[in-house]
């Protein structure tokens, strides 16, 4: 391992444990900067391809595999004891985060599109964001009380709670098709599938386990369609199966930065030649906005937005949604 190596796994786990794991998990903070301080470890995971040695995958791999819920020592020892299962498991894994909670930050977007829809979502992984119709939302705004929406049949067994700020249209899109792009789809009927979502829970994250496996039984009652491959390539096939007398809209929520840098742009503009797209981004994974965003963007919130234009400022997963968020850049 070179020195080069080295100092790459120590500072990613190092801006894990810095900046994305507080407030979300503890023991997640407490194992990544035990990893960036520890040279034996960074050996073990230096031998993981790059884009398979994520601090979320390679620790949801080590638990998947009966790593203890333990403090970073314990973690590390075993660890060292499973090294070769533990790269052959990231290796053939992806981190597939399948959080519904985004379908509340994708809402506002969808209601300015007049359905019915046909949805693709790229880099779907299980399809769990395709279901915004089925879905119940609670949307909290200060000192306005809460917006209801739940589907015709009654409240869903997935209830999506998110603060709102501003005045966005929130309503259920009327979707009448859905498909999704993934390298390695998952299977929402899959017992192994279903379990590796479940890792990808990070330990201290209250209810979303419990809503993942909600969200998964309304996929498994109606599967959508998933097509193994690159989003590039498979999307043009996909688009001329989706209904004619639909609006196409295609998704990227939350995919895009794990997309190589070189190749966003030629799956951005394969999804926007063809169709409505909505993407929930960090502001600086493109250049595809109309106004980029300033330098004042809060640096907790992704980038909401519709055909490069800028709507909402959002948390990453979808738990806050701060509508035209341009006045606080200064670049309306």
């Amino acid at each position: 391992m070179t020195a080069s190596e080295r100092a790459v796994v120590s500072a990613r786990y190092a801006r894990f444990a810095r900046d994305e794991a507080p407030g979300r998990s503890a023991l997640y903070a407490d194992w990544a900067q035990g990893v960036a301080d520890d040279p034996h470890v960074w050996a073990i995971l230096a031998k993981i391809p790059a884009t398979h040695r994520q601090p979320p995958l390679v620790f949801a791999a080590t638990r998947l595999l009966g790593a203890p819920l333990s403090a970073y020592k314990e973690w590390s020892q075993w660890l060292h004891a499973h090294a070769d299962l533990v790269i052959a498991e990231c290796e053939r894994r992806s981190l597939q985060t399948n959080e519904p909670l985004r379908c509340a930050a994708l809402l506002p977007a969808l209601a300015l599109i007049e359905g019915p829809i046909a949805l693709i979502e790229l880099g779907a992984s299980a399809g769990l964001c395709l279901y915004p119709d089925q879905y119940s939302y609670r949307f909290s705004r200060t000192g306005a009380g809460v917006i209801e929406l739940d589907p015709a049949r009654g409240r869903s067994s997935v209830v999506l709670d998110c603060e709102l700020s501003g005045e966005p249209r929130v309503a259920l899109p009327h979707v009448v098709w859905r498909a999704g792009i993934d390298l390695s789809p998952l299977d929402a009927r899959n017992p192994e599938d279903r379990e590796w979502l479940k890792m990808l829970v990070w330990p201290g994250e209250q209810g979303r386990a419990e809503r993942i496996a909600a969200a998964l039984d309304i996929a498994a009652a109606d599967p959508p369609i998933l097509v193994a491959g690159d989003a590039e390539a498979e999307l043009p096939a996909l688009i001329a199966r989706a209904p004619e007398d639909a609006t196409l809209v295609v998704t990227t929520p939350g995919v895009l930065i794990h997309i190589p840098r070189a190749r966003r742009d030629a799956v951005i503009s394969a999804a926007s030649a063809a169709a409505r797209w909505v993407t929930i981004d960090p502001p600086a994974a493109h250049d595809a906005w109309t106004v980029p965003p300033g330098e004042g963007w809060p640096a907790s919130r992704f980038v909401l937005g519709i055909d490069g234009e800028i709507v909402a400022a959002v948390d990453p997963l979808g738990a806050v949604v701060e509508w035209h968020p341009l006045s606080v850049t200064g670049a309306r």
